[in-house]
């Protein structure tokens, strides 16, 4: 039995290793929601690499259909090639397209399956899976065959809860909603990233930003990645921890466009600079 126990590179907390192999064993689906950038889409990689298995990822978007993912018969290239008289169009094979579930279930060996932000498409492309997703198997109307699975997949999708997934279609997955990292999981993640950071200024990085996290009616809260970013700039710029201490007079920190990114939360932390300042 495969199991997932987190790798060097990536810091899995207790209840995220539980889910995922809860879902190895039920050979379900593991839907994996939480903020943007809390390292959903790295969890996949992560768990095809310590599995020691290969990664297929197909990245939705608003525009992709689930057709998409079996296959599509490109009809138009055959049409042309059938005005040049080549011989490729008398076998419709050729023609076919595979998509990543069916390149996952033709795999020699067991794969890891990512669709990655799934609640972007339209909301029947979840429903349009169940399927296939349930019996490992799916037809292919244009040559009559059957594709079926050599090895079930580890399917893993991510949301970042743009809309609400169908009822029918959570039932069939494993459910793991990764929380907002605590201090000192936090301080793991960093420590991957940036190893011997100087502890000093780690803790002034960590205090100003859950500050930031912390503040009523900021519109988009700084991720995991973004402090990252945010802690590759401090480094490069060789600031102290006194360079990051924040008072009501300046209010936004240090190179903050890594953190914030959008005019209305920076106007935020300017008009708490301002009255701070006595409105001066």
């Amino acid at each position: 039995m495969m199991r997932f126990e987190g790798t060097s590179d990536y810091v899995a907390t207790d209840d995220l290793r539980v889910a995922v192999n809860a879902a190895i064993t039920l050979e379900r689906p593991l839907l994996v929601k939480g903020e943007p950038g809390t390292g959903k889409t790295e969890l996949a990689r992560q768990v095809a690499a310590a599995l020691d298995v290969p990664i297929l990822e197909w990245s939705v978007k608003s525009t992709t259909r689930a057709q998409q993912g079996l296959y599509e018969y490109d009809a138009v290239s055959r049409l042309r090639d059938s005005q040049l008289g080549d011989e490729r169009v008398h076998e419709i094979s050729n023609y076919i397209r595979r998509g990543r579930l069916w390149q996952a279930f033709a795999a020699e060996e067991r794969v890891v399956l990512l669709i990655d932000e799934i609640d972007k498409a339209d909301i029947e492309f979840p429903n349009d899976l169940l399927q296939e997703l349930d019996r490992m198997e799916f037809h292919v109307y244009e040559t009559g065959e059957t594709v079926r699975a050599r090895h079930r997949p580890i399917v893993i999708i991510t949301s970042n809860n743009e809309k609400e997934l169908p009822d029918a279609f959570l039932r069939r997955c494993f459910f793991h909603y990764i929380r907002f990292p605590d201090e000192d999981t936090l301080r793991r993640i960093v420590e991957v990233h940036h190893p011997g950071l100087k502890p000093a200024l780690l803790t002034a990085a960590l205090t100003s930003f859950f500050a930031l996290r912390e503040q009523p009616g900021l519109k988009k809260k700084p991720s995991t990645s973004e402090m990252l970013d945010w802690l590759k700039l401090l480094l490069a710029e060789d600031l102290s921890p006194e360079d990051l201490r924040r008072d009501g007079a300046n209010a936004l920190p240090r190179l903050h466009g890594a953190l914030l990114k959008n005019e209305q939360d920076v106007h935020l932390f300017e008009r708490l600079a301002f009255m701070a300042r006595g409105g001066r």
